[in-house]
């Protein structure tokens, strides 16, 4: 998704352990840059963007755009009518979805511990998020959406595939240090399974200008 590359590693490492300060204070340096040169991104990709309005369709209730970052797909479900709010790890990512979007509430924190009361939301949506969480945390991370999401809530989630973990050492002329993490989806639908969310649909689309295949998967907690 950003601009510049380094060293790659195994696709896959279970005994990698995700480190979310070191994540959250590189985008914290790119927090401006980004917020600039990502804002319309999803209004070029029709495929993206048409995933996010079947989780519109499918959805009540509130929802949680987990790793809003600068507020993107939030703006997207905002405009299509979705009660929706916007969690992130970085606050100066959070401060200019804030400015983006004034209505909308966006909160500090790990979609690994969620602030929220159990079954209290309609849907979350991951964009992107997963791709900064190693494999062997994810299985926490999808047990705590599937604490928080109503029964018939549904989860969407976008992350990369198809590829070798990309690490970023720069981007927009500034040091950062992040991991991209390509996770398969047949693997995650499994760890899905296993929090207790039924996946409902996959969807891989070819690359558009990014690096690999981009994975886009929707799954719901039974009633």
């Amino acid at each position: 998704m950003l601009l510049a590359g380094g060293a790659s590693y195994p696709a896959h490492n279970v005994l990698l352990v995700t480190d979310h300060d070191r994540t959250a204070a590189s985008y914290d340096r790119i927090a401006a840059d980004y917020a600039q040169h990502f804002a319309d991104e999803i209004d070029a990709l029709p495929v993206d963007r048409s995933m996010l309005t079947a989780f519109a369709e499918l959805t009540s209730g509130p929802v949680a755009d987990v790793g809003c970052g600068t507020g993107n797909a939030t703006a997207v479900l905002h405009r299509l009518g979705v009660d929706v709010f916007g969690v992130d790890i970085a606050g100066e990512m959070l401060e200019h979805a804030r400015e983006r979007l004034p209505g909308v509430r966006f909160t500090q924190g790990s979609m690994s511990e969620l602030d929220m009361p159990e079954e209290s939301l309609g849907g979350i949506v991951s964009w992107y998020s997963i791709v900064h969480t190693a494999f062997a945390d994810l299985p926490g991370a999808f047990t705590e959406f599937a604490r928080v999401l109503a029964p018939g809530g549904h989860l969407l989630l976008a992350f990369q595939t198809g590829g070798a973990t990309h690490h970023l050492t720069e981007a927009f002329e500034e040091r950062v240090d992040l991991a991209f993490l390509r996770h398969e989806p047949e693997e995650v639908a499994d760890l899905l399974a296993r929090a207790g969310l039924s996946p409902r649909a996959t969807l891989v689309r070819q690359p558009d200008g990014e690096r690999t295949p981009q994975a886009f998967l929707l799954a719901r907690k039974p009633r």
